[in-house]
């Protein structure tokens, strides 16, 4: 099969914002593969320090397969990043074409192994690793899904995680994408995982992922269905590493399956929008427990809000 290749090359006053917008359409268009090109902080020593080339040009990469409306959805896709011009957001694209290997491996040079905390390491399965004692490694290969574990959003997640998981939580992934937050909640204790995702690529990758970390099967549930869906719990810790909009669409049925106990762990949030997510927040009777920035990134964890006694 082969596959469309759009690359879009932008520049604007602020990188980060451009960065989740022009990725907000490829996501929205359901491209696949998606991959940024735009310089990154360099990662712990021996963690692949100075392997990769700061960028001449900023790029956002993604793949869709080469049908008869691929030409039509590539026409929209092109309108709405035209669109960004208003936002002083300058993108030229340019379209390929490549057989699925292409796409397939393109992204893989840019994922070495990555240190996320003292205890967890995430892996790609074509790198060599040495675990240190107490190190929890997350063997990984996010195939056509999005979320390779090095984006800022996804550490943090994996951060708050760590923190609030105890042995024998039950954990709940909106938008699973690799299942690198199912996993690392199972290697940190969870009893119970439940995986949903609207993509069933992104569900098909997160089950590889799952038995390349040798999760047994009794241990959890994947599901391509949306979070009104999703079983109502209640969870000890849900979280959702997607786009802002999503998550205030979203908060209502997040909220209905947590009880006093639940956390949830939000992410994806760009600060420019930080203030719709807090104001959904309180509509729905959460509370902010948690606030952590990485850059132009925010992520939130919440309560429920105790009630009054009157």
């Amino acid at each position: 099969m082969k596959f469309a290749k759009l690359i879009a090359r932008f520049d604007a006053p602020d990188i980060t914002i451009a960065e989740e917008l022009i990725c907000d359409i490829f996501f929205s268009f359901h491209l696949k593969g998606v991959v940024c090109d735009v310089p990154l902080e360099e990662p712990d020593e021996g963690f692949g320090t100075h392997t990769l080339p700061i960028p001449d040009t900023f790029s956002i990469t993604g793949f869709i397969p080469l049908l008869d409306t691929t030409d039509i959805i590539l026409k929209k896709i092109k309108e709405k990043l035209s669109d960004l011009s208003a936002l002083n957001i300058q993108v030229d694209t340019t379209v390929q074409i490549v057989d699925e290997k292409d796409w397939a491996d393109a992204w893989k040079q840019f994922f070495e192994v990555t240190r996320v905390t003292d205890q967890i390491i995430i892996k790609p399965n074509w790198k060599a690793y040495t675990p240190k004692k107490g190190e929890l490694v997350i063997h990984l290969d996010p195939g056509m899904a999005f979320g390779t574990g090095t984006h800022p959003t996804t550490f943090m997640c994996l951060q708050m995680i760590e923190t609030h998981l105890r042995c024998g939580a039950s954990f709940l992934d909106i938008g699973t994408g690799s299942g690198i937050l199912m996993i690392a909640a199972a290697k940190l204790g969870a009893a119970s995982l439940l995986g949903i995702d609207t993509d069933p690529v992104a569900i098909q990758v997160t089950h590889e992922n799952l038995a390349k970390n040798n999760l047994s099967q009794d241990l959890y549930t994947l599901a391509c269905t949306t979070a009104d869906k999703a079983d109502k719990g209640p969870f000890t810790i849900i979280a959702a590493n997607i786009i802002s909009q999503v998550i205030v669409d979203i908060l209502v049925h997040i909220s209905e399956r947590m009880d006093s106990d639940s956390v949830a762990i939000l992410s994806g949030i760009i600060k420019e929008r930080q203030d719709d997510v807090l104001k959904a927040i309180s509509q729905n009777h959460l509370i902010v427990i948690q606030q952590e920035y990485t850059d132009e990134w925010v992520a939130l964890a919440v309560k429920k809000e105790r009630k009054k006694i009157i």
